[in-house]
């Protein structure tokens, strides 16, 4: 079999230091900003030249967190519960024989300037910070869009989100980290087959660590305090 090598031409910049937490997929959370950093090989502005007339970009990244040597033709998608099993490339799972992933993000501004420029915010980005980006290419809403497309089993759970309890918490945020954070508690980070209202889950966010419960369809921040990395 051949083998084929990537280089990775840069990585991305965001909010979420682990796995937990990440919107499901691209787009979820449209206040949620990242930043696509390119690696010393790569940072040429020139390679750059003419993005700017497109509004959205495709990522193609390595689920660098999940690399095996084995792979199954069957997975268990968590939004479904965890306890049906389908057809790996019917899925969007991270494990896949090849640990590739696509993103669709929207060009909030591109930096040709700076220590570490060329760089690109956009915002809607599922990545974990670090992760190592193989590729990027405009969006062609001409060819890439298409509203009829059936979306199989991921329909039914497309919609599928929780009731924030306003809280005083949240403003220990930045007011611009805020709005994203509400956004990602939104759809309910928890795996499906989880439902302890009385089980607290965590995650890290930006300088922050998070707490929060979940009971039926209301989420309740428990605690928000500033992480010591």
């Amino acid at each position: 079999m051949q083998n084929i090598s990537f280089k990775i031409i840069a990585r991305i910049k965001s909010d979420f230091r682990e796995k937990f937490g990440i919107p499901r997929q691209s787009g979820l959370v449209q206040n949620l900003r990242s930043t696509i950093r390119f690696e010393p090989e790569f940072r040429n502005a020139d390679a750059l030249r003419g993005l700017e007339g497109f509004s959205h970009l495709w990522i193609m990244w390595i689920f660098s967190e999940n690399i095996r040597s084995t792979w199954s033709p069957t997975v268990r998608p968590p939004r479904l519960g965890g306890n049906k099993r389908l057809g790996v490339f019917a899925t969007r799972s991270s494990f896949r024989p090849n640990p590739v992933a696509l993103s669709c993000v929207k060009i909030e501004q591109i930096n040709l300037d700076g220590p570490e420029g060329p760089e690109i915010v956009v915002s809607g980005a599922d990545l974990m910070d670090g992760t190592p980006i193989v590729d990027i290419k405009p969006y062609l809403p001409y060819t890439d869009a298409h509203p009829e497309a059936k979306g199989g089993f991921a329909e039914a759970v497309r919609q599928i989100k929780v009731h924030v309890k306003p809280s005083e918490l949240l403003n220990k945020l930045p007011s611009e980290k805020r709005g994203a954070l509400i956004e990602v508690l939104e759809q309910d980070p928890r795996p499906a087959y989880q439902n302890d209202p009385e089980r607290v889950y965590g995650f890290s966010f930006a300088e922050f660590e998070v707490k929060f419960k979940v009971a039926g369809e209301e989420l309740e921040v428990l605690k928000i305090e500033q992480n010591n990395l």
